[in-house]
Parts: structure tokens; sequence; C-alpha cells
């Protein structure tokens, strides 16, 4: 069985690099996963990084056309 740790909202802030008003607002649209403990919430890792991969863009490689010109 695999426990993820869980975090609360200021650090998932501070890993993501935004105020905390950020994760508040993900959790609020359930734009992430989270669990309810009492009257606090927490966020799994896990979610944290689904979330990080779902908005990762990659970035593309152009390919090399022949820059030769016609005769």
């Amino acid at each position: 069985m695999n426990i993820d740790r869980h975090l609360s909202v200021d650090q998932v802030a501070e890993l993501l690099g935004t105020t905390a008003r950020f994760p508040r607002r993900l959790i609020e649209e359930r734009r992430i996963r989270y669990v309810k403990v009492g009257r606090h919430v927490r966020i799994p890792e896990s979610a944290v990084q689904e979330y990080i991969d779902a908005r990762t863009v990659q970035p593309f490689r152009l390919r090399r056309t022949s820059l030769r010109r016609a005769a």
C-alpha cells in the first residue's frame, strides 16, 4: 500500500510558486483531487504531480527542411 503525503494549501502554493489563493481556486473548481480532514483540506502529493504533468507543454522539434534553392 502506497501512502501518499498530504500537503496543506500553503505547502502546495509554495511548491507551485503561487499564492495560496491559486490552490484554493483549484479546489473550489474541483480541478485537483483533495481530501477533507475535518475542516482542513489536504492535497495528495500525487494529485499535485498529476496536475503539473497534465499541464506540462512539451516542446516540439522543427524538422530541418532542406535549405537548397531551386536551380
